[in-house]
């Protein structure tokens, strides 16, 4: 396929050479390698279109912004191009370790900017009608009520929800220790409807459960005594919001987004929720400072002299 592609170019050798350094020196899968290739595949399709019959030390700057533009107008989304540019710079820096051209023209290229997608959240009352929904004559009623407020209560992500320990919920103090994303620990408050759902599930429910194997400390069991599984924890929510008449696409990080919402909302420090969610970077936690325009034409009316 490249072959027949390039050949006008004189590009398979540099392609070729450029897909032995993916699998051998950066030991990516099969299906990541040909998402590199199918990169440089676009852009000498585009040089042939163009007629222009460059090498890849010829190719410049101008060259890849025109590029752009013709992606652009294949209708391509600003996310596919900025993976396309993704590609082609780890192609050329390659052919810069390889001594193969002199300067690296995507150096300056930068991508286009894709709007980041705000996530859906929930309102306090659209909690309220959620919880509400939740039979508690019930024990997996009785459960469900103490997964959704830890949820909410906490801004745990599913997985973080289903591997949380018994022994990681300190009560007393208000905390609970969770294993988030890499393994990495962290501390986060609990709030007191959580710790007391959490207590009227483990004195009625859980303490009268024999858990399975390697489940002896896993706080929420299924009926088998095994731990839950993720889709299980999306069928719970999804129930729910069927029962409570919600017209929102409702899913367990629904309650983690309305989580940071809410504290950022609330006047919270980035800083602090970023720890509590454990983002790695600042630049994640900033989508939650999206405030709707009814909250912010109620804060310039309370707060702004000339509004009062």
């Amino acid at each position: 396929m490249f072959a027949s592609q390039t050949s006008s170019l004189n590009w398979t050798p540099y392609i070729n050479g450029f897909k032995a350094f993916l699998q051998l020196e950066k030991s990516l899968s099969d299906h990541s390698v040909e998402a590199y290739l199918h990169d440089v595949e676009k852009l000498t399709q585009f040089l042939l279109h163009e007629k222009k019959d460059y090498a890849p030390g010829e190719v410049t700057l101008d060259t890849l912004q025109h590029f752009l533009s013709w992606i652009h107008e294949l209708g391509m989304t600003a996310t596919s191009q900025a993976r396309i540019i993704s590609g082609l710079k780890s192609f050329f820096k390659y052919l810069i370790l390889e001594n193969s051209i002199q300067h690296n023209p995507t150096e300056l290229l930068e991508a286009p900017k894709s709007r980041r997608k705000l996530p859906d959240t929930l309102s306090v009352e659209e909690l309220e009608l959620l919880f509400n929904a939740i039979d508690l004559s019930t024990p997996e009623g009785t459960r469900n009520k103490a997964i959704l407020e830890t949820m909410y209560s906490c801004g745990l992500r599913v997985t973080e929800l289903t591997e949380l320990q018994i022994t990681n919920v300190y009560a007393d103090v208000g905390f609970v220790r969770v294993i988030g994303k890499g393994n990495k620990e962290r501390l986060i408050p609990i709030g007191s409807s959580a710790i007391k759902h959490i207590q009227i599930y483990m004195e009625n429910i859980r303490n009268h459960r024999t858990p399975a194997k390697k489940c002896e400390d896993v706080l929420f069991l299924n009926r088998r005594g095994g731990k839950l599984s993720r889709v299980m924890i999306f069928y719970i929510i999804k129930a729910l919001t069927e029962k409570s008449g919600l017209q929102k696409n409702i899913h367990p990080h629904t309650l983690r987004h309305s989580f940071a919402t809410h504290l950022v909302e609330g006047g919270a420090d980035l800083r602090a929720v970023q720890e509590m969610l454990g983002h790695e970077s600042i630049n994640t936690t900033e989508i939650y400072t999206h405030l709707d325009r009814e909250f912010l034409r109620d804060t310039v009316h309370r707060f702004h002299p000339r509004y009062k």
